[in-house]
Protein backbone atom coordinates (compact mmCIF):
# COMPACT_ATOMS: atom_id res chain seq x y z
CA UNK A 1 0.00 0.00 0.00
CA UNK A 2 1.47 3.39 -1.02
CA UNK A 3 0.97 6.39 1.58
CA UNK A 4 1.99 10.18 0.97
CA UNK A 5 2.99 11.13 4.22
CA UNK A 6 5.20 9.60 7.07
CA UNK A 7 2.96 8.34 9.33
CA UNK A 8 3.13 8.28 13.21
CA UNK A 9 2.62 4.58 15.24
CA UNK A 10 1.38 4.65 18.66
CA UNK A 11 3.12 1.58 19.56
CA UNK A 12 0.72 0.86 22.94
CA UNK A 13 -1.81 0.58 20.71
CA UNK A 14 -0.66 -0.86 17.68
CA UNK A 15 1.62 -3.33 16.27
CA UNK A 16 2.76 -3.35 12.59
CA UNK A 17 2.71 -6.26 9.86
CA UNK A 18 5.00 -6.42 7.34
CA UNK A 19 3.34 -8.41 4.50
CA UNK A 20 5.34 -10.76 2.06
CA UNK A 21 5.32 -7.29 -0.22
CA UNK A 22 7.02 -5.69 2.30
CA UNK A 23 3.96 -3.10 3.04
CA UNK A 24 3.02 -2.39 6.56
CA UNK A 25 0.09 -2.00 7.90
CA UNK A 26 -0.95 -0.90 11.27
CA UNK A 27 -3.32 -3.45 13.38
CA UNK A 28 -5.15 -1.98 17.05
CA UNK A 29 -3.66 -4.46 19.81
CA UNK A 30 -6.38 -6.24 21.00
CA UNK A 31 -7.32 -8.23 24.61
CA UNK A 32 -6.58 -11.96 24.54
CA UNK A 33 -3.84 -14.00 22.66
CA UNK A 34 -2.68 -11.51 20.08
CA UNK A 35 -4.45 -12.28 16.80
CA UNK A 36 -2.45 -13.92 13.86
CA UNK A 37 -1.78 -12.51 10.55
CA UNK A 38 0.03 -13.65 7.23
CA UNK A 39 2.89 -10.98 7.72
CA UNK A 40 5.58 -10.80 10.33
CA UNK A 41 3.92 -9.23 13.03
CA UNK A 42 6.06 -6.63 14.64
CA UNK A 43 4.85 -5.02 18.51
CA UNK A 44 5.89 -3.92 21.73
CA UNK A 45 4.08 -4.76 24.68
CA UNK A 46 4.12 -3.85 28.30
CA UNK A 47 3.09 -7.19 30.25
CA UNK A 48 3.13 -7.31 34.29
CA UNK A 49 2.32 -11.26 34.33
CA UNK A 50 2.96 -14.15 32.37
CA UNK A 51 0.78 -14.81 29.63
CA UNK A 52 -2.29 -17.21 30.53
CA UNK A 53 -1.51 -20.36 28.69
CA UNK A 54 0.80 -22.97 28.74
CA UNK A 55 3.48 -22.42 26.27
CA UNK A 56 3.18 -21.42 22.54
CA UNK A 57 4.76 -22.23 19.11
CA UNK A 58 5.23 -20.55 15.82
CA UNK A 59 5.49 -22.70 12.64
CA UNK A 60 6.00 -20.44 9.92
CA UNK A 61 9.31 -18.91 11.06
CA UNK A 62 11.40 -18.06 13.82
CA UNK A 63 10.14 -15.49 16.43
CA UNK A 64 12.69 -12.66 17.78
CA UNK A 65 12.52 -10.85 21.13
CA UNK A 66 14.04 -7.90 22.46
CA UNK A 67 14.02 -6.71 25.90
CA UNK A 68 13.27 -3.17 26.59
CA UNK A 69 12.70 -2.97 30.44
CA UNK A 70 12.06 -5.60 33.22
CA UNK A 71 13.24 -9.67 33.35
CA UNK A 72 11.85 -12.69 31.60
CA UNK A 73 12.49 -16.21 31.71
CA UNK A 74 11.99 -17.91 28.12
CA UNK A 75 11.61 -21.45 28.54
CA UNK A 76 11.88 -24.23 25.27
CA UNK A 77 10.43 -27.39 25.16
CA UNK A 78 13.62 -28.71 23.65
CA UNK A 79 15.67 -27.70 26.51
CA UNK A 80 13.98 -27.11 29.61
CA UNK A 81 16.64 -27.52 32.15
CA UNK A 82 18.39 -24.62 30.26
CA UNK A 83 15.65 -21.64 30.23
CA UNK A 84 16.90 -18.08 28.97
CA UNK A 85 16.70 -15.43 31.79
CA UNK A 86 16.58 -12.12 29.79
CA UNK A 87 17.18 -8.28 30.93
CA UNK A 88 17.08 -4.83 29.30
CA UNK A 89 19.17 -5.22 26.27
CA UNK A 90 19.28 -8.48 25.95
CA UNK A 91 17.55 -10.67 22.62
CA UNK A 92 17.08 -14.35 21.50
CA UNK A 93 15.54 -16.22 18.13
CA UNK A 94 13.17 -18.88 19.47
CA UNK A 95 13.36 -21.13 16.12
CA UNK A 96 10.57 -21.94 14.44
CA UNK A 97 7.59 -24.76 15.36
CA UNK A 98 9.76 -24.69 19.16
CA UNK A 99 7.02 -24.81 21.73
CA UNK A 100 8.17 -21.99 24.91
CA UNK A 101 6.65 -20.01 27.53
CA UNK A 102 7.54 -16.49 28.13
CA UNK A 103 7.46 -16.14 32.04
CA UNK A 104 7.18 -12.46 33.57
CA UNK A 105 10.13 -11.82 36.64
CA UNK A 106 9.49 -7.93 36.57
CA UNK A 107 7.12 -6.25 34.73
CA UNK A 108 8.94 -6.06 30.74
CA UNK A 109 8.35 -4.07 28.00
CA UNK A 110 9.36 -6.39 25.12
CA UNK A 111 9.64 -5.99 21.20
CA UNK A 112 8.59 -8.94 19.71
CA UNK A 113 8.55 -10.08 15.56
CA UNK A 114 6.32 -13.03 15.14
CA UNK A 115 5.85 -14.73 11.53
CA UNK A 116 2.19 -15.84 10.80
CA UNK A 117 -0.80 -16.64 10.44
CA UNK A 118 0.33 -19.65 11.94
CA UNK A 119 0.53 -20.42 15.74
CA UNK A 120 -0.61 -22.25 18.65
CA UNK A 121 -1.60 -22.10 22.47
CA UNK A 122 -1.67 -24.61 25.02
CA UNK A 123 -3.75 -24.59 28.01
CA UNK A 124 -2.27 -24.04 31.62
CA UNK A 125 -1.16 -27.51 33.40
CA UNK A 126 -3.93 -28.36 35.48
Amino acid sequence: MTHDRIRPVDVALDCIDIARDFGMQLRRHKPGPPERADAMTVGIVSMETSAPHGGEMHPDGDEFLFIISGRVRVTGDSDPEHPLEMGPGDACIVPQGEWHTVEVLEPVELVHITPGPGGDHRPLPA
